[in-house]
C-alpha cells in the first residue's frame, strides 16, 4: 500500500461515539426509539431493553424478524417518529436460517432514518453457515488405506447426517450452491492435485470429423456445441485412486480469462483420458492448458485440505492446527441474508456477515440505502448486490476472502441517460474470486452516473473493476496484485459496446499488476471499440506484463475518441499501447450482433438524447479519428507506445526523475519544484495523497 500523508478526520470519529454512547446502556438520543436484539433474547420480551433482566421478565429481543417487525408496529403507531429508529445488535453470532427480508414498510424517512447496527464496541455477527466440531480419528482402514501414510493420523471426520444439513450443493459454483469449510474464519481447500500450481492438458485428439482443439473452432463450435470433450492427461497419479463417480476438474481450458469447473463422467486410465460430464466448457478444450483434479479422497494430504464423501455423507479434513483451536463451519445458507426491497432512507451499520453460500446483502431499488462499516468474508457469492434506485451504495466496508466478487453496483435508465448516483466508497476488498476465478471483480459497476472511489482492492486471480455504461466515474482507487492468474485482462476492464459514453477514469493508483503469462496484462483495458472514455491523472507504477500482444499499463482496443492526458507511467515496460480498428472492421462490427442491438435496441444512439449527447458516435464508423494522449509523463520505462496515434500532445519520455517526493517509497506525489512542471507547463497536480481509503465516521483507522 501507498503511504498516507492526509489528515485523519478524527473529530467525525468522536462525535460518532458521542452519538452512540447511549445506545448499549439502553438510553436513547432525543427523540429516537431503539430496539434490542440479542443471542441471549427471547421474543417474547419487549426489545427495550439492552440486557436481560435478571428475573427473567424482560429483554432484548432473539431474532431478527421480531425486530423488524416492532420496527413495523413503530412506524405505523399514530405517535411522531423523531430522530429515526435504531435496531441495536449485542455482540455474538446470530444463526441465519432463513433471509431477513426489509421492502418499503421497513423504510425510514430523511428526518427520520431507520439503522440497523450492532452495539457501539460489540461485534455482532451474521452467520449463514452451522458450526460443527464433533471431530473424531479415522479408524475405518479402508479409509486409512486410501490415505496417505502421513495423512492418516492427522485426518479427522465427522458425520455430517445429525448436522441436519440436507443439500451440500454441487461442485461446480457457478450451476450449484457450493458448500465450502472454514476454519478459524479461513477458507480451506477441498483435496485436490497438484496441491499447488497447474497440471497441462496432453493433448485433445481429433475424433472422425470433429475438431476437438477449438483453438480453431471455437467460434462454430460454440454456436453448435458439437464435440466430444475429451482431453488426455500425462504421467500416473490418477492410477492411485479409488474408483468414483464425483472427481472434478477446474481449469483454463482454452483461455486464461475464462475458467470453469468439471466433474469426470469417465477417467479412462489405460487411455489416461478424461471425458467431462456436459455441458463442456464454452469454448472447448486446448492442449497445454492449465488445470487441476479436486474432491480426490487419496489427495486429502496437506494441512487445511477437506473431502466430503457425499454418500455416506462424512466428511474429512487435516486441520492446521489442532481441530480445538477454532471452530469448524460449513456454509449452509443459500440465499441472501438481508433483502431490501424499494427501501428507502435505512442503513445497515457495523455488522459482520460470513458464511453464507450466496450473496449476504441485495438492495433493490429504493432510495438512500447505505451498508457502511460492514464485515463481509467467508461468503459464496458476491458480498453486496446494489440495483437500480437511487443514492445507493455501500461505504467503508471490509470485503475478504469471497469466493466470487465484492461489490455489484448498477442503476440509472440508458435510454434516457438518467443517473442513479449509487455507489461504492472508501470499501478494502481484498481476496476475492477465491473459487470463481474470472469475471468476479471487486467492483462491478454498471448503469448510468454510479461512482466507484477510494477503494483499496487487492490480492485477486482477475479483474479489479469490471464497469461500462454512462457518465460512471472511477476515482482515487488504489489497486494492486490483481490479475495474478489470468492475461489479456485489465485491472479496471470495459468493452463490446461503443455506446458505453462520458465514464471517467480519475487520479487512480495502479501498481504491481499482473503476472508474466501468455497474452499480457495491463492496468486500464478499453476493449473492443469501447469509445469516449476520459483516462486522467491516474498513476501506473508496474502496471502491466506485456505478452504476446504486447499489452501496456493502458491499452485500448479498437475505441476511438478516448482521451488519455496527464497521467504518470512508472517502470512499465510499455506505457500504451492500441490496437487500431478501420473503417472496415468498425462497419463490420457496427452491423452484426451483438453491436447492432447494443446501439439500436438497448439504447438508440441515432436519436436522442444520444444523438445531442454523442454526435460523433453514429458517424464513428467513417471517421478516421482515433484517439489523444496528451500531457502524459513516462519515466523509466521500456517504452511509451509500440504504435503512433494521430493525436499525440505534449507527452514526455523521460529517464529523469519527475520530481516525486519519495519514489523509493513509492510516494509519487509532486514536489512543487518538480521538473515536470518545466517540461509540461500544463501538467495538473495528481492529488495522489487522497488516493485510496480514508477516515471517515464508519472507518476509524486505516489497514
Amino acid at each position: 500500500m501507498k503511504p498516507k500523508h492526509a489528515m485523519h478526520h478524527v473529530v467525525s470519529a468522536v462525535i460518532v461515539i458521542i452519538f452512540v454512547c447511549g445506545i448499549v446502556t439502553g438510553c436513547s438520543t432525543s427523540g429516537e426509539h431503539v430496539v434490542y436484539v440479542s443471542p441471549e433474547g427471547n421474543d417474547a420480551w419487549s426489545g427495550t431493553v439492552a440486557d436481560p433482566k435478571g428475573d427473567g421478565t424482560d429483554g432484548p429481543f432473539a431474532t431478527l424478524e421480531k425486530a423488524r417487525d416492532a420496527v413495523r408496529t413503530l412506524r405505523q403507531s399514530d405517535t411522531p417518529i423523531k430522530g429515526g429508529i435504531t435496531v441495536v445488535l449485542r455482540g455474538g453470532v446470530y444463526r441465519i436460517e432463513r433471509t431477513l427480508h426489509l421492502s418499503a414498510e421497513d423504510s425510514g424517512t430523511h428526518d427520520a432514518p431507520v439503522v440497523w447496527r450492532s452495539a457501539a464496541g460489540e461485534k455482532a455477527v451474521l452467520l449463514g453457515g452451522v458450526v460443527v466440531n464433533d471431530f473424531k480419528p479415522v479408524t475405518d482402514g479402508k479409509i486409512r488405506e486410501r490415505l496417505s501414510e502421513t495423512a492418516r493420523n492427522k485426518v479427522v471426520h465427522t458425520d455430517l447426517k445429525p448436522c441436519g444439513i440436507d443439500d451440500y450443493g454441487g461442485m461446480d459454483p457457478k450451476n450449484s450452491h457450493r458448500m465450502e469449510l472454514y476454519f478459524k474464519q479461513d477458507f480451506m481447500r477441498i483435496a485436490r492435485y497438484p496441491n499447488e500450481g497447474w497440471l497441462t492438458v496432453a493433448d485433445v485428439p481429433l475424433t472422425g470429423e470433429k475438431l476437438i482443439n477449438l483453438r480453431v473452432m471455437h467460434d462454430q463450435n460454440r454456436k453448435t456445441g458439437e464435440h466430444n470433450g475429451i482431453f488426455t492427461y500425462d504421467g500416473d497419479r490418477p492410477d492411485t485412486w479409488a474408483e468414483s463417480d464425483d472427481i472434478w476438474v477446474h481449469g483454463y481450458w482454452v483461455y486464461d480469462w475464462s475458467d470453469s469447473f468439471h466433474r469426470i463422467a469417465t477417467l479412462d486410465k489405460k487411455k489416461k483420458a478424461i471425458r467431462p460430464e456436459e455441458p463442456y466448457h464454452y469454448y472447448g478444450y486446448r492442449k497445454g492448458q492449465r488445470y487441476y483434479f479436486l474432491n480426490v479422497l487419496e489427495e486429502l494430504d496437506e494441512p487445511g485440505e477437506w473431502y466430503l464423501d457425499r454418500t455416506t455423507e462424512c466428511l474429512y479434513f487435516w486441520p492446521p492446527s489442532p481441530i480445538g483451536d477454532g471452530d469448524v463451519v460449513l456454509s449452509v445458507l443459500q440465499e441472501p441474508i438481508i433483502v431490501l426491497d424499494d427501501v428507502s432512507n435505512i442503513t445497515i451499520r457495523g455488522l459482520t456477515f460470513e458464511g453464507s453460500r450466496s450473496t449476504a446483502v441485495q438492495a433493490n431499488g429504493g432510495a438512500n440505502v447505505t451498508i457502511a462499516g460492514c464485515v463481509f468474508r467467508n461468503l459464496g457469492k458476491v458480498a453486496v448486490s446494489v440495483a437500480d434506485g437511487t443514492n445507493n451504495g455501500v461505504r467503508s466496508c471490509d470485503i475478504h476472502h469471497v469466493a466470487t466478487g465484492g461489490i455489484s453496483v448498477s442503476g440509472g435508465n440508458r435510454k434516457t441517460l438518467e443517473s442513479a448516483g449509487n455507489y461504492a466508497i472508501n470499501n478494502h476488498i481484498h481476496h476475492f474470486g477465491v473459487i470463481e476465478k474470472t469475471y468476479n471483480p471487486a467492483i462491478s459497476l454498471h448503469g448510468v452516473g454510479n461512482i466507484a472511489s477510494h477503494n483499496l482492492m487487492h490480492d485477486a486471480p482477475h479483474s479489479a473493476i469490471l464497469h461500462g455504461g454512462n457518465d460512471n466515474i472511477l476515482e482515487y482507487n488504489e489497486t494492486h496484485h490483481v490479475l495474478l492468474e489470468t492475461n489479456d485482462a485489465g485491472a479496471f476492464y470495459t468493452g463490446r459496446n461503443p455506446s458505453h459514453q462520458g465514464n471517467i477514469i480519475r487520479y487512480n493508483y495502479f501498481h504491481d499488476i499482473g503476472k508474466e503469462l501468455g497474452h499480457g496484462s495491463n492496468s486500464v483495458y478499453i476493449d473492443d471499440g469501447s469509445c469516449g472514455f476520459l483516462v486522467f491523472g491516474n498513476v501506473f507504477y508496474r502496471g502491466g506484463v506485456p505478452g504476446r500482444a504486447n499489452m501496456g499499463a493502458m491499452f485500448i482496443h479498437g475505441g476511438r475518441y478516448n482521451t488519455i492526458e496527464n497521467n504518470i507511467f512508472i517502470e512499465c515496460e510499455l506505457a500504451y499501447n492500441v490496437t487500431p480498428w478501420g473503417n472496415d472492421r468498425w462497419k463490420k462490427m457496427w452491423t452484426t450482433d451483438p453491436y447492432q442491438a447494443r446501439l439500436n435496441e438497448e439504447v438508440n444512439v441515432f436519436a436522442p438524447p444520444y444523438s445531442e449527447k454523442y454526435p460523433w458516435l453514429p458517424n464513428v464508423i467513417d471517421d478516421t479519428r482515433q484517439n489523444t494522449l496528451a500531457r502524459n509523463v513516462v519515466y523509466s520505462c521500456g517504452a511509451f507506445t509500440d504504435r503512433g496515434e494521430p493525436v499525440l500532445i505534449d507527452n514526455w519520455v523521460t529517464g529523469d526523475d519527475p520530481g516525486f517526493v519519495d519514489a523509493s517509497q513509492q510516494n509519487f506525489a509532486l514536489r512543487d519544484d518538480a521538473p515536470v512542471y518545466s517540461h509540461i507547463p500544463d501538467f495538473k497536480p495528481i492529488p495522489f495523497d487522497d488516493i485510496g481509503l480514508i477516515i471517515d465516521e464508519y472507518r476509524t483507522s486505516l489497514p
